[in-house]
């Protein structure tokens, strides 16, 4: 087993338990708890976990930019039931815009499954995903991100954009606070976000519970400005939906 493959699998682990001991996830991944705790060090070297009492635990912090492997673990159940049900809304032969965030990888993972698409990402990890399971991939080029390593931003991926018309465009933000407000962190981010909005004939908000009731620095709209809204939970008595078409995961 790969480190990569490994230290994904400890992730994944943390992200479903809360926390794990080095002994339960020898077992778990059939390695020696030794590898467990150097796994460990290097992980919160990362600042992807924390550890006390011999345990490790998913790092929460709301005061720095999570790492696109964190985020990509964090919530991944709910971001897998939102992903399975926003997928419902593409047809075979879409032109489709994701942005860079972890909920519109999950919606990456399942499209192989449609003929005759074509995807547009500033993601890089999405990119790389999509290209592997031999989906027509175009990367919107830019400028990567000086923050976060992971998405591609800038005039020069807006000005491409500019020249595409999507069909539909997934993405997902920080936060939405009460009245249907939608915050990012990066302001250069949202830039290239509402290109991809503006360009799209559908556009759906991945939004799971993390992301309820805050807000962030940077706006990108409201959700009533939105086609559809897809949760893993019932927000309607939580935030202003206005004319955004909620969909509500059923359990999985």
């Amino acid at each position: 087993m790969s480190i990569k493959n490994l230290d994904n699998m400890i992730l994944s682990y943390l992200a479903e338990n809360n926390s794990a001991s080095p002994d339960a996830l020898a077992e778990a991944f059939d390695v020696s708890p030794s590898t467990i705790r150097r796994r460990f060090c290097e992980l919160q070297d990362k600042g992807l976990i924390q550890r006390a009492r011999g345990c490790a635990k998913l790092r929460q912090d709301n005061n720095f930019t999570q790492s696109f492997t964190f985020r990509k673990h964090q919530n991944s159940l709910e971001k897998k039931r939102i992903a399975l049900e926003a997928i419902k809304l593409i047809k075979n032969g879409d032109v489709i815009f994701l942005d860079g965030s972890s909920s519109a990888y999950f919606i990456a993972q399942y499209l192989a499954q449609y003929d005759n698409i074509k995807v547009f990402t500033n993601g890089i990890d999405t990119l790389s995903l999509l290209a592997q399971n031999n989906v027509k991939a175009y990367s919107t080029g830019g400028m990567v991100h000086k923050d976060d390593k992971s998405i591609l931003v800038g005039t020069f991926a807006e000005r491409l954009i500019d020249n595409i018309h999507a069909d539909i465009c997934f993405f997902s933000a920080h936060t939405v606070d009460k009245d249907g407000n939608v915050w990012d962190v990066y302001e250069d981010e949202n830039s290239v976000l509402n290109h991809m909005i503006g360009h799209s004939g559908k556009s759906v908000f991945l939004c799971d519970n993390s992301k309820i009731g805050h807000t962030a620095a940077f706006s990108i709209g409201k959700v009533d400005n939105f086609d559809y809204m897809v949760c893993d939970v019932d927000v309607t008595n939580k935030i202003k939906t206005g004319r955004c078409n909620v969909i509500i995961c059923p359990s999985i």
